[in-house]
């Protein structure tokens, strides 16, 4: 706890002195600014009525002071982030999905608080490696970011290279989060805690408007399981090991909400494979107990397919299919399991506003988990875009848990629908084009806004019959730049 409060001291500080450094010297074409966004949220309740709370009812102010500067091939950025709210909202779509979960957990290490401090990034670049205008080193706390948004959409400690022409776009990195830099947060979620992770993608632009792919992550975790007759809290560890993940894909301008091309589509193919050690344990009393570890080896995929039509400039209709594989033994898992690195946000229904992609109120990662979907999108030039969203899902192994969602209520062994989700998100842009071209990387929309977004989830036969009938989580956003 001490040491992560210590690492989030040095990180502002060291942040606050390279930009204080940085600014010291002369630069060409400095860039600063306050992104200001204010929050309201309703949610009833994430644990459909199981248990106390769940429910959010709130209004937040977010306020991210950023700061960007270059000179010669050198550029260094920090943006910085304060928060207050009556309740806790969630004011960033990339927010850790554990964190729902700790609000009414027993260790209060990672327990959110309704106002904090935070760094977001900060990091120096370097783009002199090569004469290619698209290539570049970075090294410090980043976005790392997929276009999907399955694989990639986190800040964290990295040094990545990236290299971008308009036929080949390559990236390479290693990353390790070492703390969460807010000061209401004094532990790492167990699964980032001490977790490496290594990770890469090639794409190549066979012909204008469609893409062929290769993604490639590793991750290490070191960490240590709890010993025999020892307690287990929430923030312990409940696995070790080496998992790698493989994955091919075919790309016809399915995240290009500015695509010319009338038909759309997304294909990816993911193999997870590794080995891993498995905390076992058993509850006594109100208290869990390790009783011993067992070696388990993983092979497990994903599939994720998704095609959309343009009918004519201002509407589009689609649908996509997703399955991550489920089941296994004792000795084997075949449960898919994402990279920890993902948001599972993207523009995959055509328009600039990223939506969830397995539901704003479901908000499931791909484990032991099908989902169904289908969407209509509509633009009105640059001022407005809407997307109406349909999810059904299921389990693969109606036996076995699914990974992290924003439904916290237990399911029951023998069923298989987990339910379905109605998403509406409706956006009013103002002041196209007020930001720096070079933003666009760091801050998740291009202009000033009003946003509502919002689900409403239906649970289905595999929670208890006694649980919520409906289950909703709904945002409206407001963000203004200076």
């Amino acid at each position: 706890m001490k040491l992560n409060r210590i690492t989030t001291s040095l990180g502002l500080g060291m942040s606050l002195l390279t930009a204080s450094s940085a600014w010291a010297v002369q630069v060409t074409d400095p860039n600063f600014g306050l992104d200001v966004k204010i929050t309201l949220q309703s949610e009833d309740d994430r644990d459909l009525g199981t248990a106390k709370g769940g429910d959010v009812e709130g209004m937040g102010i977010d306020v991210r002071p950023w700061l960007y500067g270059q000179r010669g091939n050198w550029s260094a950025f920090a943006m910085g982030q304060a928060v207050a709210a009556s309740d806790i909202i969630e004011t960033d779509t990339i927010q850790s999905s554990d964190l729902d979960a700790q609000e009414n957990a027993g260790n209060d290490g990672r327990q959110p608080d309704k106002s904090y401090l935070a760094m977001r990034e900060f990091w120096v670049d370097y783009a002199g490696l090569t004469p290619y205008p698209g290539e570049h080193l970075r090294l410090g706390r980043q976005r790392v970011r997929s276009d999907e948004g399955t694989w990639w959409d986190n800040n964290i400690e990295a040094l990545r290279w990236s290299f971008d022409t308009s036929l080949v776009e390559a990236h390479a990195g290693i990353a390790e989060r070492f703390s969460d830099y807010r000061t209401d947060l004094d532990e790492l979620a167990p699964e980032d805690e001490d977790r490496q992770h290594l990770f890469g993608d090639l794409s190549y632009q066979w012909t204008p408007g469609h893409r062929v792919g290769v993604k490639a992550h590793h991750s290490h975790d070191s960490g240590d399981l709890r010993k025999p007759g020892e307690t287990v809290d929430e923030l312990d560890k409940r696995y070790t090991g080496d998992l790698t993940w493989l994955g091919l894909n075919a790309d016809g301008d399915f995240f290009n909400p500015n695509s010319k091309n009338p038909l759309n589509y997304w294909a990816q193919a993911t193999w997870l494979t590794g080995d891993t050690e498995q905390l076992q344990q058993q509850v006594v009393g109100d208290e869990r107990i390790a009783t011993g570890k067992r070696d388990q080896d993983v092979d497990a995929w994903a599939v994720d397919l998704g095609l959309r039509y343009s009918l004519d400039e201002q509407w589009k209709v689609g649908g996509a299919y997703a399955r991550g594989s489920g089941g296994g033994d004792d000795d084997k898992s075949e449960q898919f399991m994402q990279t920890g690195l993902e948001s599972n946000r993207s523009a995959f229904t055509g328009v600039d506003s990223r939506v969830h992609r397995f539901g704003e109120a479901f908000r499931g990662e791909l484990s032991n988990l099908q989902v169904a979907t289908a969407f209509a999108s509509w633009k009105l030039q640059e001022d407005y875009d809407a997307s109406l969203v349909y999810h059904r899902f299921w389990r693969v192994d109606d036996n076995q848990d699914i990974g992290q969602s924003g439904i916290i209520a237990p399911l029951q062994d023998g069923e298989k629908d987990v339910g379905q989700e109605l998403d509406l998100v409706v956006t009013k842009y103002f002041k196209q084009g007020l930001l720096p071209a070079g933003m666009s990387e760091h801050l998740d929309d291009r202009s000033a806004l009003v946003r509502l977004r919002g689900g409403v989830f239906k649970p289905g036969n595999a929670y208890a019959s006694d649980t919520d009938s409906l289950m909703h989580r709904a945002f409206v956003d407001f963000i203004w730049r200076f």
